[in-house]
């Protein structure tokens, strides 16, 4: 007898098909993939829309929206060459809202950018625009409070005060400097109005 035998239709039916399916179920896992990832653009671009995001804050955006490893890479990539996330644009703006209309120091915008994602050499390299002046700018924002805290007493207002000063980022001596100077110069009224200067004639100014 023959050791040759006839080759079964049906199992060989069956491993084409299983082919054509895998075949299938690659080209809808592609399929799928493509989905994820215009989807995923679509919400990172609403986002941005709205406030600026630093790379990470970004790939946090992509990666909620299950787009990660290289394919978040390239969409991230493609977003800075055309300029929609920039980190040190970003930086620099935080660093200027922080200084010149929040009154913060340097050690709270540096919180602020390290919170955002921003990586360290593009902070500092942010940072580095601020002049050395934080003595300066925490006497300011304490002379600006010191008169809503006038019906305090001495200890209380100056507890107050350093507490608001060291919440933006003026710790220690600089703190407690401005506190006190800006409390005593408020004390003395030095940071009030002039007082109007009424004229009185004279006796020759009359004659």
């Amino acid at each position: 007898m023959s050791a040759f035998t006839e080759p079964d239709h049906s199992s060989d039916g069956a491993s084409a098909d299983g082919a054509d399916d895998e075949s299938g179920a690659d080209a809808e896992s592609g399929n799928d993939g493509e989905e994820v990832r215009a989807a995923a653009v679509a919400v990172l671009v609403r986002k941005l829309s709205a406030k600026q995001l630093s790379v990470s804050e970004a790939r946090d955006v992509l990666r909620t929206q299950g787009l990660t490893g290289s394919d978040a890479g390239d969409v991230l990539d493609d977003f800075e060459e055309r300029g929609y996330l920039n980190d040190l644009a970003l930086a620099e703006m935080l660093v200027t809202s922080g200084a010149e209309r929040r009154g913060q120091g340097r050690v709270a915008i540096g919180r602020t950018l390290a919170q955002r994602g921003i990586p360290r050499h593009i902070a500092d390299e942010a940072l580095g625009v601020l002049e050395d002046d934080d003595a300066e700018r925490a006497l300011e924002f304490a002379r600006s409070k010191a008169p809503s805290m006038a019906r305090l007493d001495d200890d209380a207002a100056l507890r107050r005060l350093v507490g608001q000063l060291s919440r933006r980022g003026y710790g220690g001596s600089v703190a407690m400097t401005a506190a006190r100077t800006a409390l005593r110069e408020n004390k003395r009224g030095f940071t009030s109005r002039p007082t109007s200067v009424r004229f009185t004639p004279s006796d020759d100014d009359l004659a």
